[in-house]
C-alpha cells in the first residue's frame, strides 16, 4: 500500500506543511498539489465545495506525491467512510467534544475489529495500491479538531483515545470557545490554550497540528513545534497575490501618469 508520508513524519516527532483547498475546482487542487506541499486537505466544512467534487479533486492530487486529506462537514461515520473510499488518506474531524465523540472518528477509520469502517474502498484501493484493504488501518490519518468549551476542558481524553494519530486546531473557533472571537491568537488566554493543547499531544503520543493560514502564523507554528501547519488556502493565495498585484501596477499607472506632467 502506498504510504501516509505525513503520517509517517509525524510519528517520527517530525513536521509537514499543508496547504488548504476551498474551491471546488480540479485544476486548482491539481495546481497547489504539485507545487510540493507535504499535504492538502480538501474542506468539505466550509469550502466551497461538495462531495462531487472529491472526485474530480482527489485524482487531480494523486498527479503528485503530495497526501490528500479531507475535513469532513462532522463528525458523521458516513461522511468519514464515504470521504475514505473516494481516496482520502486521512480526516480532519471538527468541533470534537470528549473521547466518545473521537471513538467514534477513529472507529470510523478502521476496519474491523479496530474499528467499524463498512468495506467498500471504491477508489481508494486504486490510488492506495495492493494491500490496501490489510494496511490500511495503520496507513490512514484520524485527526481530531479541539476548538470547543467542551473540548478543551475534555482535552486529555480526547488525546488519549486509542486510534487518534493527531489533534488540529481551528485558531478562531478556539478563540470563540474562550470567549476571546476571531482573530485573537496573539492574546494570552488563547496563546495558554493552544500551549496546552499542544502539550497534551505530546503527553499521549500524537501529532498536534494548527490552521496557519499566512506565512507569518505558519512560521511561528513551526517554530513552536507543531507536526502539521496549513500555511494557506487556494482562495486565500489567489486573492492575495491578486491583491499585492493589483496594488503594484495602480502605483505604477498613478506614477507614469504624473511623469507625463497632465
Amino acid at each position: 500500500m502506498r504510504e501516509n508520508t505525513p503520517l509517517k513524519t509525524w510519528r517520527e516527532g517530525g513536521q509537514t506543511v499543508g496547504g488548504w483547498l476551498s474551491v471546488g475546482n480540479a485544476y486548482t487542487a491539481e495546481v497547489m498539489a504539485n507545487i510540493g506541499f507535504d499535504w492538502l486537505c480538501i474542506d468539505l466544512q466550509h469550502g466551497m465545495l461538495s462531495y462531487d467534487d472529491l472526485t474530480y479533486m482527489l485524482p487531480a492530487i494523486s498527479t503528485s506525491d503530495t497526501i490528500p486529506f479531507v475535513r469532513v462537514p462532522w463528525n458523521e461515520p458516513y461522511e468519514i467512510m464515504k470521504a475514505l473510499d473516494a481516496g482520502a488518506y486521512g480526516v480532519i474531524v471538527p468541533m470534537v467534544n470528549n473521547r466518545e465523540e473521537a471513538a467514534t472518528a477513529v472507529a470510523a477509520c478502521r476496519y474491523p475489529p479496530d474499528g467499524n469502517r463498512s468495506f467498500g474502498p471504491i477508489r481508494a484501493a486504486m490510488y492506495g495500491g495492493r494491500g490496501y484493504a490489510r494496511e490500511a488501518n495503520g496507513e490512514v490519518a484520524c485527526i481530531a479538531m479541539v476548538e470547543t468549551a467542551e473540548g478543551i476542558e475534555k482535552l486529555d481524553e480526547i488525546a488519549s483515545t486509542p486510534g487518534l494519530d493527531a489533534i488540529y486546531i481551528g485558531p478562531s473557533d478556539l478563540g470563540y470557545a474562550l470567549g476571546l472571537g476571531p482573530g485573537a491568537f496573539t492574546d494570552p488566554k488563547h496563546v495558554e490554550t493552544v500551549q496546552r493543547i499542544q502539550d497534551a499531544c505530546r503527553t499521549h503520543g500524537i501529532a498536534a497540528g494548527i490552521h496557519g493560514g499566512s506565512l507569518p502564523f505558519a512560521q511561528r507554528w513551526l517554530r513552536q513545534g507543531f507536526n502539521l501547519v496549513t500555511l494557506g488556502s487556494d482562495s486565500g493565495f489567489m486573492g492575495g497575490a491578486a491583491r499585492e498585484q493589483l496594488a503594484q501596477a495602480k502605483e505604477t499607472a498613478t506614477a507614469e501618469r504624473e511623469s507625463t506632467g497632465y
